[in-house]
């Protein structure tokens, strides 16, 4: 199994996040903020912290998953993405790892899609860190 990316300094709730997704009325840090949010909820032991200029969702100091804003469109992106599982053909990248869902206006996505990507990335990390019972 290959060596597993680490961050340093995860908390339960950072308040940089909470000031990136208040600091703009930006339609595309709107559109991402409840993928976060579902992020944060996949269990008890979700960390987060702001890396790299975006939200980043933790098991411990493992990262499993990410949102960001641009100026055309919004991501949802998983650390672990090109391993997942993803029938719908949602997931788009190139990296050795990591794979991203691209929200477009006007672009419909299979949000049930999403959702089971998110909640996938989310156990799939705990399975490489060794966690099997569910919190």
């Amino acid at each position: 199994m290959d060596e597993i990316f680490r961050l340093n300094d995860t908390l339960k709730c950072d308040p940089q996040i909470e000031r990136w997704f208040a600091a703009h009325t930006d339609p595309h840090r709107l559109t991402v903020q409840d993928w976060f949010k579902r992020m944060r909820n996949c269990g008890a032991d979700v960390r987060e912290l702001f890396h790299d200029g975006c939200p980043v969702a933790c098991v411990g100091d493992a990262p499993f998953g990410y949102v960001n804003a641009f100026k055309a469109y919004a991501s949802v992106g998983f650390f672990y993405g090109a391993m997942l599982p993803d029938p719908a053909n949602l997931l788009e990248g190139t990296g050795k790892r990591m794979r991203h869902v691209k929200l477009r206006p006007g672009h419909d996505v299979n949000l049930t899609a999403l959702d089971a990507l998110i909640l996938i990335a989310y156990r799939d990390i705990r399975q490489r860190l060794g966690l099997t019972s569910v919190t």
